[in-house]
């Protein structure tokens, strides 16, 4: 089975074969956002997670502390169904949620995307774990992981891709979250994280079984 590193690098390949310009210019918007630190201030390793409570799939409020009071969790932020990298992470986490159940853990995925009749019928939705609307990017404000989206990238969506992120997220046009992860120990502590702008880059699945292999 191919990591998920292989398969994210495989699909940035097709993109650049298919559209070289237009990857450049990501690889473009990516360095600037660097050279500034986008997401420097991400909560860090040993920090309290903030604590929230948002909209699952079925519109049922989800609550972090809830959640806690049964064990670890996984909180991974994602940018919308509509986003292939996230799908193909989100699948690769789909394969491992057995391993990560087995270790007392839950998996939580938040993104701005709204909890509509189209939202429960998409493929993220139907997976085993909560898939969680954070429409005004508040909680990942909170977790210091929101990003503005460059107009570079809003043009793309709406012109190649007839997205209109206002539409989706429901009044939020211009933040999405920085594909994030964050392992929250029962105590609420992170104590794992993988935080990078670059939206093409995720984390393993095995890295975030291996933290909580450790707090077992």
């Amino acid at each position: 089975m191919k990591t998920l590193k292989e398969q994210t690098d495989a699909k940035v390949a097709e993109g650049r074969a298919a559209k070289p310009d237009f990857m450049k210019g990501v690889d473009d918007v990516i360095a600037r956002a660097k050279s500034v630190e986008q997401g420097a201030d991400a909560i860090a390793l040993g920090e309290k997670a903030p604590t929230f409570e948002l909209p699952n799939q079925e519109g049922k409020a989800m609550s972090l502390t809830a959640l806690l009071e049964k064990g670890p969790v996984v909180v991974t932020f994602y940018r919308g169904s509509w986003c292939p990298y996230c799908n193909i992470q989100l699948r690769a986490l789909q394969a491992r949620l057995g391993d990560i159940h087995d270790l007392g853990a839950e998996l939580i995925a938040i993104s701005p995307q709204v909890p509509d009749d189209s939202l429960s019928k998409d493929e993220i939705s139907q997976m085993g774990f909560q898939v969680l609307s954070d429409q005004s990017a508040k909680v990942a404000v909170e977790y210091g992981v929101a990003w503005e989206v460059p107009e570079f990238l809003l043009e793309h969506m709406r012109v190649d891709r007839g997205l209109e992120l206002e539409t989706v997220n429901n009044g939020n046009g211009n933040v999405l979250p920085i594909p994030a992860t964050f392992v929250i120990d029962r105590g609420g502590n992170v104590v794992w994280r993988f935080v990078d702008v670059d939206y093409r880059i995720r984390s393993e699945p095995s890295d975030i079984i291996e933290a909580l292999q450790k707090l077992v």
